[in-house]
């Protein structure tokens, strides 16, 4: 349910970004435009900005409207960045793929040739390590390279299983300096619709409005270089990671190269040398 609804909110903030605001921008571009008259619109706002003093706070809300909502979505954007960085991080951790509770137990049984006890200690403790020796053990009775096959698919699986977790981070991050670009588009049509009619009398005004433009983008950067850079890193560990239990799965199995299974008289299996 968690996740559902996780996924129904970036998706709301990817449509906004991408669909409402464009259509807000192209909207009221009109309106803009109809109400500034010979450059009017941008000495208000250079003005307006020196009387406030030009902060970071005066960027965001003397933009009109259509720049207030951009930098919303880039609020938006960023927190949503920040979200799926932290969640990502506490899922990729070696305590969390790999229990050394699983490792302990499994590597226990395995030594007294116990693989049903080895299975149950598996299902016991749910984990991407789990999977992957489960995976493993349910083609014990097909031979050793039926093994290594199946730890290959499910490692392959855990793998993608967290690579999707992890896109939700580099959706974030190349989202940002679409928004930032749109908004410094949006301002750069008004600015020289500006001049367009008339209005390049005052430099000031002018470079003010350019500057508080391009602001956008600065913004959309600020949200997409980190995002980037937590979306590789992580990426990274999580490779390492899966390859290690790939490793330790089929050190764990390595015993099995010459051995037969055969049923018990309860049921049970165990490894025969």
């Amino acid at each position: 349910m968690k996740t559902k609804i996780r996924k129904s909110v970036l998706a709301l903030a990817v449509l906004f970004g991408t669909t409402i605001a464009p259509m807000a921008a192209y909207q009221s571009l009109g309106q803009e435009l109809t109400a500034t008259e010979g450059g009017g619109a941008v000495e208000s706002n250079a003005k307006s900005q020196k009387k406030s003093g030009g902060g970071f706070f005066d960027i965001v809300f003397g933009s009109g409207i259509v720049g207030t909502i951009l930098w919303f979505a880039l609020f938006g954007d960023g927190a949503l960045a920040i979200y799926f960085s932290i969640d990502s991080s506490v899922l990729i951790k070696p305590d969390r793929l790999m229990p050394k509770r699983l490792m302990d137990g499994v590597q226990g049984a395995m030594a007294e040739g116990d693989v049903v006890k080895a299975m149950e200690i598996c299902q016991q403790n749910p984990s991407a390590m789990a999977s992957i020796v489960m995976a493993a053990f349910q083609h014990i009775e097909e031979g050793f390279e039926a093994i290594q096959e199946a730890v290959t698919a499910a490692s392959d699986l855990e793998q993608e299983k967290i690579q999707q977790r992890l896109n939700w981070i580099s959706v974030c991050g190349n989202l940002g300096p679409s928004l930032g670009l749109l908004g410094t588009v949006q301002g750069m049509i008004l600015t020289f619709q500006a001049l367009a009619s008339g209005g390049a009398g005052d430099a000031s005004a002018l470079a003010s409005s350019i500057g508080q433009a391009l602001w956008t983008t600065a913004g959309g950067l600020i949200v997409s270089i980190p995002s980037i850079t937590v979306f590789y890193s992580l990426r990274n560990k999580a490779n390492r990671l899966i390859l290690k239990m790939t490793a330790l799965t089929m050190e764990i199995l390595n015993g099995l190269r010459n051995v037969s299974v055969d049923p018990g008289a309860d049921g049970a299996e165990e490894i025969q040398g």
